[in-house]
């Protein structure tokens, strides 16, 4: 493989390294505000997330930052605890626990999270970007991007009288204009070339244009600034110092601060092996992340992040989604969007206060509709049930709680499946039906568990008097131990009495010679019945 050089890589993942900063911003600045951390708490999280964690990490697409997910973890803590400095020890810890679970390699537990789980949480998670950006788009900007579900306290129909009623006609022209010229870029092949130029990037600054052109006319189209971007200008050297927070190391003493770092720690790891195996997904050359070297990647971001007054990270799959769309080839992208975030948030915060909403809304419900295009659901339906209900199910469960119950949730569904799959494959009939059939061949399958008991038992149950059976177990590996028992009570005892012949083929001397979940040495009596 033709390795890129660092000047090269640059160039090539400039612009998504833009789209993805001007993605990032916004929902930063959001996540901290629902967080009920200082403003700037999010951002220093995002330079990190970006930095740090895009040095260390081998994800290629993946983009770490402040995670909707943790929101109400975090705010709930900062409440308890009663300060902010006290919450940043719990950071920290977090950071600690994460570096050790990457050195245990817990990350190996990604591998068993199944695609149409993960497919399913990529849908579901462009629904609610679209949801969540549907009222910037027209103007209404009562609901931040803080919670991940939608009916964060039921559904309240009174919310969207509330955004009818508050619709902004400017904010709406914005959006417009943003997403036509973000589907012309992406449609003309001379446009989508300007990779120097990419189609956000235009989307923003003609969104700036427009709205400053409704102000200096003195149009009601005007956009005001609570529609805006909304970064702290500082003044003066003393007013950067005092916009970073510094940890209270005496919460080490705290118990409760133990709790809380232990808490987002694991949340935050599931999410970030989540989320991996979701970027992993979108890379278009299908390359495979050390998820051990994520946990440590992310260990450390999370340890930098709290020791400077920033919030806890994840890998966040709405800016890795985001980065994948604008074709970011390497890890170089999120290492740009985090300088990108680190220059502008110094220099020119009163430049990006500039920004309308509505037009990054545009940007990201683009991105939403592209991890929720109606052909991913039609290509589960295509593949059957047994794949499409646990993908529906994790995007309804998804958008309707969060993320880590959503999957959970599908996961369940998907294991009830393979665990109905199992039952039924645990042996196969050369006789279709049992009535009237004088002689079966029952073949088992190469691993029997307890969970096939009862299909077997119901077989076995349905064997008529004076017929013949043969139990095939030459190709079997494991046998759970009551499934022999129950094989040698029917050969034994019941075929006996019923007259029914029963031969044994391929079965071993005892229950010690199989993989069972039990070290017995009860022989079964291979013998035909009379």
């Amino acid at each position: 493989m033709k390795k890129t050089s660092l000047l090269g890589g640059i160039k090539e993942n400039f612009p998504s390294g833009l789209v993805v900063f001007l993605v990032a911003l916004p929902l930063c600045l959001g996540i901290a505000l629902a967080s009920g951390a200082p403003p700037l708490s999010g951002v220093i999280s995002g330079i990190v997330g970006g930095l740090v964690v895009g040095f260390l990490s081998n994800s290629n697409i993946s983009v770490s930052g402040p995670a909707a997910g943790l929101t109400a973890i975090v705010l709930t803590a900062i409440t308890d605890l009663g300060a902010f400095e006290l919450f940043l020890c719990a950071g920290i810890i977090a950071g600690l626990i994460q570096l050790v679970l990457g050195f245990i390699r817990a990350g190996s537990i990604s591998n068993y999270f199944p695609n149409n789980v993960i497919e399913g949480m990529l849908a579901a998670i462009g629904i609610i970007i679209i949801l969540k950006q549907i009222p910037h788009a027209l103007g209404f900007d009562q609901d931040y991007e803080g919670h991940e579900s939608i009916f964060d306290k039921g559904l309240n129909f009174n919310y969207f009288t509330e955004l009818l009623g508050a619709v902004h006609p400017g904010a709406i022209l914005v959006t417009l204009v943003s997403v036509a010229i973000l589907i012309i870029w992406d449609k003309v092949p001379a446009l989508r070339r300007m990779k120097m130029l990419p189609g956000a990037l235009v989307a923003v600054v003609a969104g700036i244009l427009l709205n400053e052109a409704f102000k200096l006319s003195g149009s009601s189209l005007a956009i005001g600034t609570q529609h805006l971007v909304s970064l702290p200008v500082p003044q003066s050297l003393d007013d950067f110092k005092n916009l970073i927070t510094m940890p209270d190391f005496n919460g080490f003493t705290n118990p409760k601060v133990w709790i809380v770092g232990a808490t987002i720690a694991i949340v935050a790891s599931i999410e970030t092996l989540l989320c991996i195996e979701a970027s992993d997904r979108l890379d278009k050359q299908r390359r495979i992340t050390d998820t051990n070297l994520e946990l440590r990647a992310q260990g450390i971001g999370n340890l930098i992040s709290s020791f400077i007054g920033g919030l806890p990270m994840t890998s966040v799959v709405v800016r890795s989604s985001a980065n994948a769309n604008a074709g970011a080839t390497s890890k170089m992208s999120a290492m740009i969007h985090g300088v990108l975030l680190l220059v502008c948030v110094l220099s020119i915060p009163f430049i990006l206060n500039l920004i309308p909403l509505a037009t990054l809304a545009a940007v990201l419900i683009l991105v939403g509709y592209k991890l929720a295009k109606p052909v991913t659901f039609k290509h589960f339906w295509d593949l059957g049930k047994f794949q499409f209900i646990p993908f529906v199910a994790t995007v309804v469960a998804v958008v309707a709680t969060d993320l880590l119950k959503g999957v959970g949730i599908g996961l369940a569904i998907s294991v009830f499946y393979i665990l109905q799959g199992n039952m039924k494959r645990a042996y196969y009939l050369s006789k279709e039906k049992l009535d009237g059939a004088d002689g079966i061949k029952m073949k088992l399958a190469e691993e029997v568990s307890f969970l096939n008991k009862a299909a077997i038992k119901k077989t076995l149950k349905n064997i008529k008097p004076n017929s013949t059976i043969v139990i095939d177990a030459s190709g079997t590996s494991y046998i759970a131990t009551d499934v022999l028992e129950m094989i040698q009570d029917f050969a034994n005892i019941r075929a006996k009495e019923e007259d029914i012949s029963v031969e044994l083929m391929g079965f071993k001397t005892s229950y010690k010679d199989y993989e069972t979940d039990q070290d017995s040495h009860i022989v079964i009596t291979h013998r035909r019945a009379m």
